[in-house]
């Protein structure tokens, strides 16, 4: 017998997932939202690869405001980028009301941040809208925080 863990699998609406979106999506399925006890405690249980596999999205990480839109969480990516306009013109507007000039050490760190967050909440964002057919504005819906 042919096996076919390394094949596309479909989901309910007929569109084909790659396997590692098909295993994101089953974890999610098992265990839960992020914010779930038994979601922790089986992420605990997996060796560091899949951890990182089913707990942040590394292509999220680098290329968030793009491959949101990719992945058609739009609504999610509007709110995620006014969210940075807003943090970053606050900060601009702050340091200048002081007199100071804008560090650019606290830009990469806050940068790192927004990177952070487009990483850990786009598997999840992504299981919500193909599976369970939600397409919410709440980027943190399920998270841990």
């Amino acid at each position: 017998m042919m096996e076919q863990h390394n094949l596309p699998h479909s989901g309910q609406s007929g569109k084909v997932y790659s396997a590692k979106w098909q295993a994101r999506f089953d974890f999610f399925d098992l265990h839960g939202a992020p914010n779930s006890p038994g979601f922790k405690t089986a992420l605990k249980q997996l060796p560091f690869k899949q951890k990182v596999k089913f707990n942040v999205n590394i292509i999220a990480f680098f290329f968030g405001p793009i491959y949101l839109f990719v992945l058609g969480l739009w609504k999610r990516n509007i709110i995620l980028i006014l969210l940075m306009i807003v943090v970053f013109t606050a900060l601009e507007l702050a340091f200048a009301m002081m007199g100071i000039d804008y560090p650019r050490h606290l830009d990469a760190g806050v940068g790192f941040g927004f990177n952070a967050l487009y990483g850990v909440s786009t598997n999840y964002g992504y299981y919500l809208k193909e599976k369970k057919g939600e397409q919410g504005w709440n980027p943190f819906k399920g998270m841990r925080w």
